[in-house]
């Protein structure tokens, strides 16, 4: 039987087998838990007006794939760069356990400034974050008192892949 059910969201012009998702889905099924790495790459090509694809339509698939989810036990949401922001914006609509961020946008063009339900929020950010300035996540993760991992790296946390399973490891243990 299932612990929960960890839906790992892979960034822009990524893919569902991506190092990062490729990690935590091994920490997942380790630690008992179903996941599925859903893939957005056919929404990379169409541009909105935010320039990173079709968000509207990837937040809509993520929703739906939660909302499924939910007869197989908790829901975790976990996503890296644009799978992270949907993960936290998915959050708000439907039921959801935890959430797991990586190097998350606090904006998104003109898609609402990320916001996430109430839940244990784990966050991974890098220093060097070439896209995402670093304070804004700090100030983002601190107003939800939420735990975050700071490190010597860059947006594509490259360095820091093992460490960010090991984050996302701890989180599922705390539930």
């Amino acid at each position: 039987m299932s612990r929960g059910h960890c839906i790992l969201s892979h960034g822009f012009e990524s893919g569902p087998d991506a190092t990062k998702v490729t990690a935590l889905a091994e920490v997942a099924e380790r630690l008992g838990f179903s996941h599925e790495r859903p893939d957005y790459t056919d929404l990379d090509g169409r541009q909105d007006i935010s320039r990173v694809g079709d968000v509207p339509a990837r937040l809509q698939r993520l929703v739906q794939l939660a909302g499924d989810a939910a007869t197989r036990g908790p829901v975790v949401l976990a996503g890296s760069s644009l799978g992270a922001y949907i993960s936290a914006i998915a959050s708000l609509q439907v039921p959801t356990r935890a959430l797991f961020l990586m190097v998350p946008p606090t904006t998104m063009g003109p898609m609402p400034a990320l916001d996430a339900a109430k839940v244990p929020i784990s966050v991974v950010h890098a220093w060097h974050d070439e896209l995402i300035p670093a304070a804004q996540v700090i100030a983002w993760a601190q107003q939800r008192s939420a735990r975050l991992l700071m490190v010597d790296d860059g947006h594509r946390l490259a360095r820091h892949v093992q460490a960010s399973a090991q984050a996302f490891e701890s989180l599922l243990r705390g539930l």
